[in-house]
């Protein structure tokens, strides 16, 4: 593996060269100016040789450039067109770099023009996808959540509150770059109750540079979120009104105001969502606590009302042309009100048969606060360095009362003293996370072709948590000490990076970057002192990109990245959380973290892209596996560590521009996994194809309408030894945009086809503990009744612009305008 990397890199840097054209385009007061059309024109006679945008850093590039002699053109609406002197692109000098050229505002051109921008759907980068939701009429009205299932590769277990990444557990989740340090049952809670309404993209980074945390071996999810920057006062607002099984309504507000050294903003969203799911279950077992072989049947329906508010403050401050510090503070809260009724029969047998009732009423409160501060210095041309430092907080309080009868078929309370199974249970858990991190990043420009990047972070967490059952037994409460748990961790992180990137020529550059990080995590019982986990651990993560522009049309990627996750506090404690009356909750203090190796090489055709993923995770973390408790008894469902998962995994995006008022794309990510597990009662391999399919369909109707239609499908799924059975989702949504700027109606339709079920299996590939077979199948709120909203947007306020241009009719326009000098 290691000569074909040597040699495929060798191959590439000794083919030819080309020239190349780059600069960063400003507004007068410094703030970068993006969706400018860059025109390279010939010399002689002016006519278009290549043209693109700038990006949202005002940044631009040209590559493939043969030898001539040009000119460089800058037109962006409401901005004064910019033109060079003629210049050469030799062999001697194949680089034209033009620096940071500010661009003055036309005046005359200002008026009440309102720009918006409008991105391709899916983005491919050297290190991952980007998913800009903004572009999608589906968005307006969905959670967080609804739009990471919908974008490629991502799967979002109900079930259980997982998400995958590309067949892969160990996703890490962002917010503006931001790790969220909880366990994923309790971000993708947090991510259901945010509204989209004010995010821009989704970054879907599977194999992230040295400059991120090595944290998350299936990579990083980061969601960013919109930043206004037009100048003056703006804002805008949506409101949303739906149906599925219940009511569903939501309200969010934005509001900025920029000048040319303050930038202040804030956002606030209030979400009402009243929703239903249930699932089947079909079992066969040997319960020793039942006395035998049994057979199982019951429904499980849950009902739930929740309401969530989001609010967002900040500020950004320039100082002086080289400093700028700003801060902001994120509150999230949400309050839920959840009713589930079971019903199960319990065949002993031969011929016994146990009827279970259960009524299970309870709340759970969380609060989440973000407070961030910020400082960038730019010391010179090509040389800056950041200061950050964030304080994050997250409680979250559960408290339930459950009623339940569990009787034989004379009516006889079964186990009536058993806390476990006693017929009034009242169940408390509350966890409280802390977080500090504070890092230092500096850059330099080293020369034209080689840039610096090195930093330093640190991040210490403490965390709380405890739990417990009373039981009502003989008339006296009753503290299960089996189910009762308070747990105390601490952890400590320390990182340092450093990353250069060599740009060798006008076509290659290598990005070559190393990080450590040294860990120290401890867990204790409050109660006794006792130490329950101690560990100490420091991990070298390199990292490779090499990148080579074979033609004016293709690129070709090949990298290497090493990555890590580590368990959660949740997956380490000891903690026992009641299921049924056979079956508990628990964590496992042994968990190793997971180590991964990545190699990728991708293929860039025009804006086709391909890539092969090859990765090795040893010790994978496999969550909700089947065992026996001490006493074996009762059946313990814990995470546990795979010994090793193997992938190859073929990715594919392909989009179509059939015409100027039709665009499609279709995406395919899929491949072999092998899995190899020893924690069962029988050690076993498995080995699948999985993959996931997704496509997006999106139309300009006359009258300022347009329609959208996208659907996703994921195949067959492993988890560990529980089986997942494929499914998928079709969406659809229109968008009526009104006369003289006042504003757009969406209305949308999630799970048309009503096929978001998760159907898992338990006994396929190996035997279970007490020889379990079950059958689990769970209807979501849309597989009951399609999910319909509507929305209306507006934007108000100031409308000058900051250069945001169409991407493709904007160019066009420009082109037209380009041709009449």
């Amino acid at each position: 593996m290691k000569t074909l990397f040597l040699s495929l890199l060798c191959f590439f840097l000794l083919r030819d060269t080309f020239g190349q054209v780059s600069g960063k385009l400003v507004t007068a007061n410094g703030q970068p100016l993006p969706f400018v059309s860059v025109f390279l024109l010939k010399g002689n006679d002016t006519s278009i040789v290549k043209s693109m945008l700038s990006n949202e850093q005002g940044a631009y590039r040209i590559d493939n450039i043969i030898a001539g002699s040009y000119l460089l053109r800058l037109s962006s609406i409401g901005h004064q067109t910019w033109t060079s002197p003629v210049f050469e692109i030799t062999a001697n000098k194949p680089v034209k770099d033009f620096g940071t050229i500010t661009m003055n505002e036309n005046i005359r051109q200002l008026g009440e023009v309102v720009i918006r921008a409008d991105k391709p759907l899916y983005q491919q980068r050297n290190d991952g996808m980007v998913v800009n939701v903004a572009s999608s009429v589906l968005t307006k009205g969905s959670s967080a959540l609804q739009v990471l299932e919908r974008s490629p590769g991502v799967v979002i277990d109900h079930r259980n509150n997982s998400i995958n990444l590309n067949g892969k557990s160990g996703v890490m989740v962002m917010m503006d770059g931001k790790l969220m340090r909880m366990p994923i049952d309790q971000v993708v809670t947090l991510l259901n109750g945010m509204s989209a309404d004010n995010i821009e993209k989704v970054e879907l980074l599977t194999t992230p540079p040295a400059g991120y945390d090595a944290e998350g071996s299936a990579g990083i999810i980061n969601i960013v979120s919109k930043k206004n920057k037009r100048q003056g006062t703006s804002g805008s607002y949506t409101l949303t009104g739906g149906y599925g099984w219940g009511e569903k309504g939501s309200g969010s507000i934005n509001l900025a105001h920029n000048t040319n050294k303050v930038n202040l903003y804030g956002s606030y969203t209030f979400a009402h969502d009243r929703t239903y799911s249930d699932f089947s279950v079909i079992s066969a077992q040997n319960m020793p606590f039942l006395g035998g072989d049994v057979e199982v049947t019951g429904i499980f329906t849950t009902k739930r009302v929740q309401n969530n508010h989001n609010a967002i403050i900040g500020a950004d401050f320039k100082l002086d042309p080289q400093t700028t510090i700003g801060g902001s503070i994120t509150y999230n809260n949400s309050h839920a009100s959840v009713a589930s009724y079971s019903h199960a029969g319990y065949n002993v047998l031969p011929d016994s048969l146990l009827i279970y009732d259960g009524h299970i009423n309870g709340t759970n409160t969380w609060d989440n606060l973000i407070s961030s501060f910020n400082i960038e210095k730019v010391i010179s041309e090509g040389e800056k360095v950041n200061f950050d430092m964030d304080y994050i907080y997250y409680n979250n309080n559960g408290p339930t009362e459950v009623e339940s009868s569990f009787v034989n078929k004379n009516g006889e309370q079964v186990a009536a003293n058993n806390s476990v199974s006693a017929q009034r249970q009242n169940s408390f858990a509350n966890t409280s996370i802390k977080v500090g991190v504070a890092r230092a990043d500096y850059s330099k420009q080293l020369n034209p072709k080689v840039k610096l990047e090195t930093g330093i972070k640190g991040t210490y967490t403490t965390s709380s948590s405890s739990s417990g059952i009373q039981s009502l037994v003989d008339g006296k409460w009753v503290n299960n000490t089996e189910t009762a748990t308070e747990i105390y961790m601490k952890e400590g992180i320390g990182a340092a990076y450093a990353s250069v990137n060599a740009q060798f020529n006008a076509s290659t550059s290598l990005v070559v970057g190393a990080r450590y990080e040294y860990s120290y995590t401890n867990m204790e019982d409050p109660k006794t002192g006792q130490s329950l986990v101690d560990r100490k651990l420091g991990v070298l993560f390199p990292s490779i990109l090499f990148s080579k522009k074979l033609n004016e049309n293709s690129e070709l990627q090949l990298s290497y990245t090493k990555r890590i996750s580590r368990p959660s506090y949740n997956d380490l404690a000891s903690y026992v959380g009641y299921s049924d009356p056979t079956a508990v909750y628990t964590g496992n203090p042994f968990l190793k973290p997971t180590i991964t190796n990545n190699i990728k090489l991708g293929y860039k055709y025009r804006d086709y892209s391909f890539s092969l993923l090859f990765s090795r995770d040893d010790h994978p973390i496999t969550r909700y596996q089947l065992g026996q408790g001490p006493l074996k008894d009762l059946l313990y469902i814990s995470p546990q560590n795979l010994t090793y998962l193997n992938n190859i995994t073929l990715q594919a995006n392909l989009p179509f521009k059939v015409n100027d008022w039709w665009n499609m794309n279709y995406g395919f990510i899929g491949g072999l996994s092998r899995e190899k597990g020893d924690y069962t009662i029988y050690p076993f391999q498995n080995t699948s194809f999985i993959y996931s399919l997704n496509f997006n369909e999106s139309f300009k109707l006359p009258k300022k309408f347009s329609f959208e239609l996208s659907g996703w499908y994921n195949s067959r799924t492993y988890n560990g030894t529980a089986r997942m059975d494929g499914l998928g989702s079709l969406d659809a949504g229109i968008k009526k945009e009104l006369k003289n700027n006042g504003g757009s109606f969406q209305l949308s339709v999630a799970d048309i086809l009503r096929t978001v079920r998760f159907k898992v299996r338990y006994g396929t590939l190996t035997e279970e503990p007490f020889s379990i077979k079950s059958f689990v199948d769970v209807h979501t709120e849309s597989s009951k009744f399609p999910i319909i909203k509507l929305s209306y947007s507006k934007s108000f306020g100031s409308t000058r612009s900051t250069g945001q241009g169409k991407q493709e009719s904007g160019t066009k326009n420009e082109r037209d305008r380009i041709r009449s000098n």
